[in-house]
């Protein structure tokens, strides 16, 4: 089994997340620096839902953040019932060596409930930063 270091859950709907630095995509001396992060969401609840959308808010070690929203997840809004697992990779360059990123997906049940399911914040770690947040 496959662990991921941070996890979330919200009304048993579980969000985790494993991180993993690139270093053949990233150009440390051009300032780029690039993750592969992969996500497993689990459906928990006795309920089905439908992911429709993510918000993401990612901070660099330089303080510069971006924010991401957009539809579903990797192009697809997928439909989870009880008990099923979605997982998909993605990724995130920063022109820091060091950073964090969370958020939330939105959610949408059978009866069009809506509920906002939070994304476990985790570190963004190269081989390149000297310092760690404390």
């Amino acid at each position: 089994m496959t662990t991921f270091p941070y996890e979330a859950i919200t009304d048993g709907i579980s969000v985790r997340v494993r991180p993993t630095y690139l270093a053949e995509e990233s150009a440390p001396a051009e300032s780029r620096f690039v993750w592969a992060y992969q996500v497993e969401i689990e459906n928990g609840s006795g309920k089905t839902w439908t992911v429709t959308a993510r918000h993401w808010r990612i901070v660099d070690a330089n303080g510069q953040t971006q924010i991401v929203d957009g539809d579903g997840v990797v192009g697809q809004s997928p439909v989870l019932a009880p008990g099923e697992v979605f997982r998909y990779t993605s990724g995130a360059p920063l022109a820091a060596p060091s950073g964090m990123m969370g958020g939330s997906y939105d959610l949408v049940g059978e009866a069009g409930e809506t509920l906002a399911v939070k994304i476990p914040t985790f570190s963004l770690d190269s081989p390149y930063e000297r310092t760690r947040p404390s």
